[in-house]
C-alpha cells in the first residue's frame, strides 16, 4: 500500500509567522507530528510519502503514485482540508481523514471514505482490517483513551528538516483542568496520560541521530498536568542533554501552577528550556470564574509570570476577550496587564465556542450559537452572541491588539523581559558562545533586522540601545533576545489585517441592520446567524 499523507495549509494567522521564518529561510514553525506519527502506527511494509502544503506542492507525480491520500488537520486548516479531499476524489483515490476537525465535526468531511476518528493508537489498527476486509468505507471511533506509553517513535524520517524553524515531540495528552471553552479536554480527557522517559528520549534521540540542531517544541498542551512523571523526565533528560553537549533548545505550554514548583523550574531549565506558553486568558477574576478557569484564580497573576520569566523562562500568552459578565474596557485591562509583567508575546482573540466543548454546549441550550462557516482564528467575529454589545468587544479587540504591537511598545516590552531574566549561562553555552561559527543565513537575517528596526523604522535608537543593555549585561541572551525582536516582522503587518479583516466584518454586521444585544436585550436569530 501506497499512502500519500497530506498536511493542509494554515491560513495567515497569529502563529503563521510568515515574514519572521523567511529571515532564516524557513517555510513553516512546525511539522505535521500527528501525521508522522500516523505513519508509525500503519503497517511498515507500507510505502509512505509525505507533503506539507505549507512547504510544498503535491505533484502530479505523487498523486499518481498514491494507492491512498491519508489527511489529518485541525479546524483553522479546514478549507484545504476539505479541498484536498475533493481532490483526491476527483482523481479516484480513496481517502482517509482524520484529527481533531474532523473527530469533532466529522459530518463536515463526509466525501471522505473512510474516517480514522479519535486517538489513532485505537482507531488506525481498526481502519487497518477495513482495508484488509475489502471495506471501501468506514467509520472508525474509540471508546476509550489508549495508553501513549505504545506508541511508537514518530516517522521523522519523512521530514524535511531544513523547510522547519521548530521539530516537535509530544510527552502527555490531557490536561487535569475544566476550562469552559477548551476542546482539549473534549479531545484528549481530563487524566494527562504521560510516555515514559525512555520513550521520549528514544525520540530525541532518533532526531539527534537524523541530524537534527536546534529548537524543540514540545506539544503538550499542558506539559505540566502530570508533574510526577514530567519531573521523572526531566532528570532523565538532564543527563542525556548534558552529555551531549545541548544539541536542541525546548519550549512547551504550561498551567500559570507551574510558577508554583520551584523544583519544576529549575528542572526546565536545567534541561535548556527557553520558553513557556501560558494560558491567561484575562486578569479578569470574574471571568476566569465564568469560564471556570480557577487555577488562574487561586494566586496572583502577575507575581506567577514574574516568578516564571526570573527563573530563565521566557513567556508566550493567551488573551481572550468576550467572556458572558465582562466588564466595559476588557480589551484596556489586557494591555496594562501584559505591559505591567513585559510579555512580549501575547496571543489575543475574541472568545469563539469550540464543537463540542461545555461552552458550545451551553450556548446551545441557549440559542446563542452562530452559524459560521470560515475558518476560526484572530481575524473573526466571534461565533455567539455575547453579553455585551458585539462592537463594543471587536472595537476594544483590534484597538488592544494595535497597541500591543506597536513598534516601539513591541520592543521596549520585549527589552523588560529578557532584562527580568536571572539565569546564568551554562558551561557548555559559554563554550559555544566562544566558538561561534556564524551562518550566511544567520548573518542575513541579522543585517535584514538590524536594517529594517534600526535603521529604516522609528524604533531605529530603541533597537541599538536595547540591543547594547542586553549585550552587556546578558550576554547569553542576545541571540535569543534578537529572534524574538524577528517575530514582530510577522505582527508589523499581522495587526494591519486583524484591523482590516475585523472591521470589515463588523462593518458587513451593521449594515444588515442587526438588532443582537446581547442576552440583555432582543436576539433577531437572522442577523445573528450573519455575526
Amino acid at each position: 500500500m501506497r499512502a500519500l499523507l497530506v498536511y493542509p495549509l494554515f491560513p495567515k494567522s497569529f502563529w503563521s509567522f510568515e515574514k519572521a521564518l523567511a529571515l532564516v529561510d524557513k517555510k513553516a514553525l512546525l511539522p505535521p507530528l500527528g501525521l508522522i506519527t500516523v505513519a508509525a502506527i500503519l503497517p511498515q511494509e507500507w510505502e509512505f510519502r509525505l507533503i506539507d502544503h505549507n512547504i510544498e506542492e503535491p505533484t502530479e507525480q505523487d498523486w499518481d503514485w498514491a494507492d491512498i491520500v491519508i489527511l489529518s488537520g485541525m479546524i483553522v486548516q479546514k478549507t484545504d482540508l476539505l479541498d484536498l479531499v475533493h481532490e483526491a476524489k476527483r482523481r479516484g483515490l480513496k481517502v482517509a481523514v482524520g484529527g481533531p476537525y474532523a473527530t469533532a465535526l466529522p459530518e463536515e468531511v463526509a466525501e471522505a471514505d473512510y474516517l480514522v476518528l479519535d486517538e489513532g493508537e485505537i482507531t488506525l489498527p481498526m481502519f487497518v482490517q477495513a482495508l484488509e476486509r475489502g471495506e471501501s468505507s468506514g467509520v472508525f471511533r474509540a471508546e476509550e483513551k489508549p495508553d501513549v506509553t505504545a506508541t511508537p517513535i514518530p516517522r521523522f524520517d519523512l521530514l524535511k528538516f531544513s523547510a522547519y524553524d521548530n521539530l516537535s515531540v509530544q510527552f502527555s495528552r490531557g490536561c487535569p483542568f475544566q476550562c469552559e471553552f477548551c476542546d482539549i479536554i473534549v479531545l484528549y480527557g481530563r487524566k494527562p496520560r504521560t510516555k515514559t522517559p525512555s520513550q521520549l528520549i528514544s525520540e530525541l534521540e532518533r532526531l539527534y541521530d537524523l541530524g537534527w540542531r536546534g529548537s524543540v517544541f514540545l506539544v503538550d498542551d499542558n506539559f505540566i498536568g502530570n508533574k510526577r512523571n514530567v519531573k521523572l523526565l526531566l532528570k532523565e533528560l538532564q543527563a542525556w542533554i548534558t552529555q551531549r553537549n545541548y544539541p536542541f533548545s525546548f519550549s512547551t505550554e504550561a498551567s500559570v501552577d507551574l510558577a508554583q514548583d520551584t523544583e519544576l523550574m529549575d528542572l526546565m531549565v536545567e534541561c535548556n528550556f527557553k520558553s513557556v506558553f501560558l494560558g491567561i486568558e484575562t486578569p479578569d477574576e470574574a471571568s476566569l470564574k465564568v469560564t471556570k478557569k480557577f487555577q488562574n484564580t487561586r494566586d496572583s497573576l502577575s507575581e506567577a509570570i514574574n516568578a516564571i520569566s526570573k527563573k530563565g523562562l521566557r513567556i508566550m500568552a493567551g488573551f481572550i476577550i468576550g467572556f458572558d459578565g465582562e466588564q466595559p474596557n476588557a480589551g484596556n485591562r489586557i494591555i496594562e496587564f501584559i505591559e505591567r509583567t513585559n510579555i512580549p508575546i501575547a496571543m489575543f482573540s475574541m472568545l469563539q465556542a469550540l464543537p463540542n466543548t461545555a461552552l458550545w454546549h451551553r450556548l446551545d441550550s441557549e440559542q446563542r450559537l452562530v452559524n459560521q462557516d470560515g475558518n476560526i482564528n484572530q481575524t473573526t467575529l466571534m461565533n455567539f452572541v455575547p453579553t455585551r454589545p458585539i462592537t463594543d468587544i471587536a472595537n476594544e479587540y483590534v484597538e488592544a491588539f494595535w497597541q500591543l504591537y506597536e513598534p516601539e511598545r513591541y520592543l521596549e516590552r520585549t527589552f523588560r523581559h529578557f532584562m527580568s531574566m536571572e539565569v546564568v549561562p551554562k558551561p557548555a553555552q559559554r563554550l559555544r558562545m566562544k566558538s561561534l561559527t556564524i551562518q550566511w543565513k544567520d548573518l542575513r537575517a541579522l543585517l535584514t533586522l538590524s536594517w529594517r528596526q534600526g535603521v529604516v523604522r522609528k524604533t531605529r535608537w530603541k533597537f541599538w540601545h536595547n540591543l547594547g543593555r542586553i549585550a552587556w549585561k546578558s550576554p547569553h541572551l542576545a541571540t535569543h533576545y534578537l529572534s524574538v525582536c524577528a517575530f514582530f516582522e510577522h505582527f508589523y503587518e499581522y495587526r494591519q489585517i486583524v484591523r482590516e479583516q475585523i472591521q470589515t466584518q463588523l462593518q458587513q454586521y451593521l449594515t444588515q441592520g442587526s438588532s443582537v444585544q446581547g442576552s440583555q436585550g432582543h436576539i433577531d436569530p437572522l442577523t445573528a446567524q450573519s455575526a
